[in-house]
Parts: structure tokens; sequence; C-alpha cells
């Protein structure tokens, strides 16, 4: 009997709320279409190491509500392992793949692009819940993180009025602000702090003039979110440094919130108070966007590989589900759009 056609299927990166929804319409689209669904275990180590399972209709079943990705994950890149690229081209011929769906962020899609550009049959999926993919509009990801940033800051909220306090929030944002834009918005913060607009001296001044002429007024509370990337004097602050798996030195970001805080309560006597989400944004259960937007970038993922249009990056292009090429997203950020955030700007102070 002739071998089924088979496709492999790998999370990249960090992980979020709906990988495992789009791992299940990946694998319950591609079983009917007539592919056996190879899933890669911990990104790109699997196809290194050769850590695979069989996906099917029952192991991805009831899954769609699920944080987390099933398969695993991790940030290791073939492109800085001695020998990678080869070594994953040769595993792709040992396993028999007609192509391999890769979800991932804009580090593991300018990975995939650069192998696809070697010749690798590799299609796209974003994720992250930075929202900082180029070509789509949303990633998945994107809209849970905003929804637990939004309660946490409505909950800090109704104890910075009680007790007549600044709070601050402190969200993820390494390069951009969607996160705090969106939240913020949401909530309805006295101010949001991102990376696209830098903080010089005089903005920090203008800050703690803002919010102490609102205790002056009678609003005898604010609450504030900042991105961790925002920078300060020409800075972003680091929490610490660490080595990735590839052996990267990077720099871990947190504290921005804390440091701004001091210099609140310092200049205007109001008693100032931190918290900072970090990796809670990432966990849990998505929200019901989420989990439609990877349906349906699941679904669109196994069709482009069914017409063999390799090398596209699945997409939401205003209300269409799109394709457009990987190389859209390699090695560029996508900033928050500056019109929404003025109109969360309408309403500082």
């Amino acid at each position: 009997m002739a071998r089924k056609k088979r496709i492999g299927l790998l999370t990249g990166g960090g992980d979020c709320p709906g990988l495992n929804a789009a791992i299940r319409a990946v694998t319950k689209t591609a079983i009917p279409a007539g592919y056996e669904v190879i899933g890669i275990r911990n990104g790109w180590q699997g196809l290194l190491d050769n850590q695979t399972v069989i996906l099917d209709r029952v192991n991805t079943s009831g899954i769609i509500d699920r944080g987390g990705t099933i398969l695993g994950t991790s940030r290791v890149s073939p492109l800085k392992i001695e020998n990678g690229p080869q070594r994953v081209f040769d595993r792709m011929e040992e396993l028999g793949l007609e192509a391999v769906v890769v979800l991932g962020g804009e580090g593991t899609l300018s990975v995939s692009s650069k192998m696809f550009q070697m010749g690798l049959p590799v299609i796209g999926i974003p994720k992250t819940i930075d929202n900082d993919v180029k070509g789509t509009d949303f990633t998945i990801g994107f809209q849970t993180a905003v929804q637990i940033a939004t309660d946490a800051l409505d909950r800090l909220r109704s104890t910075a009025e009680s007790h007549h306090r600044v709070m601050l929030l402190e969200v993820m944002g390494r390069y951009t602000g969607w996160i705090a834009t969106y939240a913020g918005m949401a909530n309805g913060a006295d101010a949001i702090l991102i990376p696209e607009i830098p903080l010089d001296k005089a903005r920090v001044d203008e800050l703690c003039q803002m919010l102490a002429l609102r205790n002056k007024r009678g609003a005898f509370f604010s609450v504030v979110v900042v991105a961790e990337g925002t920078v300060l004097e020409g800075k972003v602050v680091e929490a610490f440094k660490a080595d990735t798996a590839a052996g990267d030195e990077v720099s871990r970001l947190g504290g921005i919130a804390s440091v701004l805080g001091d210099i609140i309560q310092r200049q205007t006597g109001l008693e100032t108070r931190v918290s900072s989400l970090g990796y809670v944004q990432r966990g849990g259960t998505p929200v019901a966007y989420d989990r439609s937007l990877a349906t349906a970038f699941g679904v669109k993922a196994v069709r482009l590989a069914e017409e063999k249009k390799y090398g596209m990056m699945t997409a939401l292009r205003g209300k269409r589900i799109a394709a457009v090429p990987l190389h859209e997203a390699e090695n560029k950020v996508k900033t928050i759009d500056l019109s929404v955030y003025r109109v969360a700007a309408v309403f500082f102070g």
C-alpha cells in the first residue's frame, strides 16, 4: 500500500494561548485531505533530534481551549547549530515530509523564511502575544494577553481608588506597545507608556505633573500601564542577562515600572505601587477570538500545503484570511499603529 502524504507541524519560540487550537485545526483539516500529520516536539530541536509524534483526531481532541502547546517549544534555531540546516533537510527526507507548518513569532518565522530560501518547503502561522509580526493584522495569542492585562488593570483600579494611590502595571512588549495600548485603552488607563514613544526627562516631568494635577482636581488615584521595553532616557531597563539554547546572550527586560514608580513618588509625593504581570500573560485558556483565529489559520495553512504554496504565511487582512510571503515577516517588527495610541491618549489625565 502506498504511503500516505506526510506533513510536519512544530511550534517555536515562546508559548502563547491558542497554539493548541491551531495544532488541532491543522491536524483535523489535513487528515481528510489525505495527510498523515507528524508533530515535531520542542520546535526546531525536534527535527534536529528526531523527536516526533503522530497527531490524529484522538490526541488533538479537546485541546482547543488548552493553553501552551502539546508539542512543546524552544527557541533553538537550526541556523545557529553546526550543520543545522542540513540536519533538518535530512530529517525531513527520513520522515517523508512533503512540508512543515511552523507556528512562530518574528524570530521563528524569520528562521523559516531563511530555511525556505535554502529549499525547505515551509508554511508559517504567526503567533505571539506581542502582535509584532509584519504582514498580519493580529497574531494568535495577542487578544488573550490583552484580556489578561485588562483584567489586571481593572483590579488595580479598584485598589488604587480605595487607597488613593498611583498604580503602575508593567506588561510585556519588548519592542512594541500593542498589549499596553489595547489593554490600557480598554481599561481607561490614565497614561500608557510604550517603546515607540521614548521617555526623556521632559516627558517624565509631564507625566508627574499630570498625575499631580489629577490629585489636585479630586481624582485621588491613577492607573498607568507600562510596556517592559519602554525607553527611559535612551535606555531600557534590564532584569538580567541570560544565554539562549542557541548560545546567544540576550537581555531579559523588566523593572521599568519600578524605576518610574520611584520617580513618580519622589516628584509628586503621591503614594505609588507597582505590579508586573510577567509570564502570566502567556498562559491559560485562550479567549474565543484567539481560538477562532487559530482555527482559521490552521485550515488556511493546510490549503496552502495542498496547493504547494510554500514560503507563505497565513495572515489576517481586515476580515479576510490571506497568505503573504514569509519574507514579509523576516527580521521585521510591526510597531503599534500610532493612530490607535492617539485614540487611547484622548483619555489620559
